[in-house]
């Protein structure tokens, strides 16, 4: 009982905040968003009372598991034993060194997908602490954890593939997510060079683009709407990527035996490795053939409400893979996260049955992949349907 308490308490606070983000954007400019509440209202209803009954009569709770901190612990010791290696001076052949570099950068995208993500979400302990201190890690492999809960957290999932809200299908112009965004010729060819370029996504990060986000949540508003100073969240971010790149550039350069420049480029490489694996991931769930793109009327109306938009702009991909599930975090359960992104991921299996019931009992959609490799296919598919314009 009290479980379900909880979920209601956290939806009711989600409706709430959601409002007042639409409150926050129409006063700069931007339409007021109404997601239709009349459209299947009975749905989320349903739903949300068959996951509460779930987790009540099986006596579990909806955050991390045994199994979730087991799994933290070995991506850790995933990422901390080659690092180790490196310092070590154990190896002297290059190889080995870039073999220990690929395997961090494998490690690193398995804890932001799986332990920063949930914990970001306020999915990974029901102390709240725990999800800050774990969902601070975004800043030491190379982000910022404020940046990413207000592009994603809040703009993503609050207004999924919505064009000049969705920051997550907003890449500037060298690529075109979004039927809605504007083509240029270049564009037929981004089926092809769209690859190396989500190798690059967390150079970016790296580099210029969490500063350029920080600046422009604030003459947003959203740092103010989350109660965040400026000030602060620029100290935070220089000084913890003074140590990010402490820890993982300078300090390999001195000790690994490798001449400075061979240790740049596998730094540089375990960054393509890393924002490849992840862009790969994210773009499979929402860029995709049967993925729809709607835009508000000229009152800011939705066609549908915010639950069946989850569902008609989302795709899950390689169900039966459990490797797949875990190495990810249960990202190829993205309808899932998406109605429940407040339950650890450890559980979207489990409940992925009772969301794909629910929303075949009321007809509506529940797209799906059958592999990761057919996902990426349909990607690129979609990358190549929207670069001609035919979308």
């Amino acid at each position: 009982m009290k479980e379900s308490r909880f979920l209601s308490k956290i939806e009711g606070g989600r409706r709430r905040f959601l409002n007042f983000q639409i409150f926050i954007f129409s006063e700069m400019n931007f339409k007021e968003i109404k997601f239709n509440r009349s459209q299947h209202k009975d749905f989320i209803l349903v739903l949300r009372k068959k996951v509460n009954d779930y987790f009540q009569e099986n006596n579990i709770s909806r955050y991390a598991n045994t199994s979730m901190v087991v799994k933290t612990i070995i991506l850790i010791l995933s990422f901390l034993a080659p690092y180790s290696l490196i310092l070590s001076g154990l190896f002297s052949s290059p190889w080995a060194i870039l073999a220990c570099w690929v395997v961090m950068a494998l490690a690193t995208a398995s804890i932001g997908f799986s332990v920063m993500h949930d914990a970001n979400h306020g999915a990974y302990s029901r102390n709240p602490f725990i999800n800050k201190a774990l969902g601070f890690v975004m800043n030491f492999i190379g982000g910022s954890a404020i940046n990413w809960r207000i592009q994603h957290n809040i703009l993503h999932h609050s207004f999924t593939n919505v064009h000049g809200m969705d920051e997550d299908i907003d890449a500037g112009k060298i690529l075109r997510f979004s039927p809605h965004q504007e083509r240029y010729w270049f564009h037929r060819f981004q089926h092809i060079y769209a690859w190396f370029f989500y190798g690059l996504m967390t150079i970016m990060w790296i580099t210029t683009k969490d500063f350029r986000q920080l600046y422009r949540y604030r003459r947003m508003g959203l740092l103010q709407a989350q109660g965040i100073r400026f000030g602060t969240a620029l100290f935070e971010l220089i000084y913890t990527k003074a140590i990010y790149y402490t820890y993982l550039l300078f300090l390999p350069m001195a000790f690994s035996g490798l001449p400075w420049w061979l240790t740049l480029l596998f730094f540089l490489i375990f960054h393509f490795v890393l924002g490849f694996t992840t862009a790969c991931v994210f773009q499979t769930a929402h860029v995709m053939d049967e993925a729809e793109y709607p835009i508000p009327d000229e009152e800011g109306n939705m066609e549908n409400s915010w639950a069946i938009h989850q569902l008609i702009t989302t795709a899950n991909f390689a169900p039966k893979s459990r490797i797949m599930s875990w190495f990810i975090g249960g990202l190829n359960y993205q309808i899932e996260h998406h109605l429940f992104p407040n339950i650890c991921h450890i559980h979207y299996p489990k409940i992925s049955r009772i969301v794909r019931e629910t929303a075949q009992s009321f007809g509506l959609p529940y797209n799906i992949q059958p592999t990761f490799l057919a996902a990426l296919l349909n990607h690129g598919r979609m990358l190549r349907q929207l670069g001609l314009g035919r979308l």
